[in-house]
């Protein structure tokens, strides 16, 4: 079970509440699932019960009851614990793991997952001024309207209806993607940064964080084909869902060697490296600056990439009813963040054999993959094989 079934299971149980008399209140449009704070146990966690009681005229810890009820008896949902003043611990069954359905997902849909019809049938009329970034916001979000079943359309001329603030200089010189980065990552309200900075191949970049990430699933994919095995959802392996922390995982190169920190068997033939583009090799201080990508604190549990994943078709509809690219850009440097550190675990190492739990951990590198690629087609970015 995914966060979003997890999320519409609760809405059904408020909805069964309120259609069967128990509770006296305006069904909400939708719920939020999230990791339980300090205090609280199992899978996830909501406050739903909190935000019923006083429309409800019910005090939370009694909202909390009638739909732990009805929750414990859900399909898929193994435990619901009521906690605090009435936050609902929800514990999974053991059966439904949310990271092989969203990842079965993901693959089943490839690059349409997470398009919507939330402007089905719709018609979007932009109107925008001359100006560079107006130009470059409305023809992403012409794009993004279109995973969500609508139509944009653009035209110049008074009155507008979209006018980011410009860009203060040209943002051309930084290249094509650089340049539509500078301008579609920022808010609206905000003045793009037109400096080098986005080129700059460092930690500090989002591009380069959410390019590097995607470049670099790419090369573990192909490095896990060259060991005989490919991508398979399923359980990760990871003792009590946790993500071990890799001390070492070698260097990162610069342009070109990307995959170069996943060692999987010291025997011939050798996989430290992309054996098509191995790009030429990093000194020491190379090495050191993109050392915090390669070697990133692992996550306590999966679900740091889960959520960003499972949130990606909220995002985009967002994104296409806000004529806001800029969330998107936003997010996917979320994924980018929270994928880096589950790829030093992936392939095999030293004398370690590949196993279903890394056929597994791939298939989620890969779902994180797709959805880097995706948001960034949808921003007109390319999305590099290698870096």
């Amino acid at each position: 079970m995914t966060p979003v079934e997890l999320s519409r299971t609760v809405l059904r149980a408020v909805r069964r509440a309120v259609d069967e008399g128990e509770l006296s209140v305006s069904v909400p449009e939708r719920v939020v699932v999230k990791e339980p704070g300090p205090g609280g146990c199992g899978d996830y966690a909501t406050t739903v019960a909190l935000q019923l009681a006083r429309p409800a005229g019910v005090p939370p810890l009694k909202v909390a009851e009638i739909l732990r009820s009805r929750l414990a008896e859900a399909e898929g949902i193994g435990d619901v614990v009521v906690t605090g003043p009435g936050f609902l611990n929800i514990s999974l069954d053991a059966q439904a793991d949310p990271v092989t359905g969203l990842v079965r997902e993901i693959r089943a849909r490839g690059a349409e997952y997470g398009h919507g019809d939330a402007l089905a049938g719709q018609v979007v009329a932009l109107r925008v001024p001359y100006e560079v970034r107006a130009e470059v916001v409305a023809d992403a979000v012409v794009r993004i309207v279109a995973t969500q079943g609508g139509r944009a359309t653009v035209e110049h001329g008074e009155p507008v209806n979209l006018r980011p603030v410009p860009a203060a200089e040209d943002p051309a010189p930084l290249g094509p993607d650089a340049a539509r980065w500078a301008l579609l990552h920022p808010a609206p309200h905000d003045r793009p940064r037109i400096t080098a900075d986005h080129l700059v191949q460092r930690e500090g970049n989002p591009l380069f964080r959410v390019r590097y990430a995607h470049a670099r699933i790419r090369s573990v994919s192909r490095n896990a084909a060259r060991l005989g095995f490919a991508a398979e959802p399923g359980p990760l392996g990871f003792a009590v869902e946790s993500v071990e922390s890799v001390e070492s995982v070698g260097s990162v190169g610069s342009v070109g060697s990307v995959g170069s920190a996943e060692s999987a068997d010291p025997g011939p033939p050798s996989v430290t490296a992309d054996p098509v583009d191995p790009g030429p090799q990093p000194d020491p201080v190379e090495a050191r600056r993109l050392a915090p990508l390669a070697a990133h604190p692992a996550p306590s549990r999966p679900r740091a990439l889960l959520a960003p994943l499972a949130d990606h078709p909220r995002i985009l509809a967002a994104a296409a009813t806000h004529r806001a690219p800029d969330r998107l850009a936003r997010h996917l440097v979320t994924v980018a963040d929270a994928v880096l550190p589950l790829l030093p675990s992936v392939l095999p190492r030293g004398e370690e054999k590949p196993s279903a739990a890394h056929r597994a951990r791939l298939a989620l590198a890969e779902a994180a993959g797709t959805v880097l690629a995706g948001g960034l087609s949808l921003l007109g970015i390319d999305a590099p094989e290698h870096l």
